[in-house]
């Protein structure tokens, strides 16, 4: 994890969110996702609010002191409260000193340069839950992915996952899964049923 710089990374799984949430539709915020207990409305909130924990970190806050979860985003204003919210992600990790300074997230304390590559896996991982969400209106960057999923089994090694793990266990990925959804596997997820 060391030898590479998650932030290009970071920036270009940013833009991807970004594009995708430009075409969420309105009647689809109510609708439903693989996780289980958030709507896209739901998920679309999770994204800003862990979007500004990371924000926050790279700043040299407390990023367990932000919810991870936005509130009062109006519906038309998810795109708005994301682009914001990226830029000032983007601005707080610039620093080189930032990729090796210890910082504390939801797993612990880590080098700056850790923390991110986790938060780019969750971004990714979160970007395949939209995107399965909305019917894949957009293709998405396979080499985002295959870092992800590298992350993903470096830090949850084992299949099996506990209750205190922010992810399910592994299930088997589909026939034929692209990177993308190995990484939804991996992470205990499911491609929704379209009956």
């Amino acid at each position: 994890m060391n030898a590479i710089d998650p932030r290009p990374l970071y920036a270009r799984a940013t833009e991807q969110v970004a594009a995708l949430i430009r075409t969420v539709r309105p009647e689809q915020l109510d609708g439903p996702t693989p996780c289980a207990e958030y709507d896209v409305r739901t998920l679309l909130s999770h994204m800003v609010g862990g979007s500004l924990r990371i924000a926050v970190v790279g700043e040299g806050g407390d990023g367990m002191a932000v919810h991870p979860f936005a509130e009062g985003v109006a519906d038309e204003d998810w795109t708005t409260a994301y682009e914001e919210v990226r830029t000032r992600v983007i601005k707080a990790w610039e620093s080189d000193a930032r990729m090796e300074a210890p910082v504390r997230v939801p797993w612990g304390e880590v080098p700056g340069r850790a923390a991110l590559s986790g938060y780019v896996m969750e971004l990714v991982t979160h970007t395949w839950d939209l995107s399965e969400s909305l019917g894949h209106p957009l293709g998405l960057d396979p080499e985002l992915a295959g870092f992800a999923l590298a992350t993903a089994r470096r830090v949850l090694s084992e299949p099996e996952r506990d209750a205190d793990t922010p992810f399910a266990s592994a299930v088997p990925a589909p026939a034929g899964a692209d990177t993308y959804g190995e990484l939804a596997a991996w992470l205990g997820r499911k491609p929704l049923s379209r009956a």
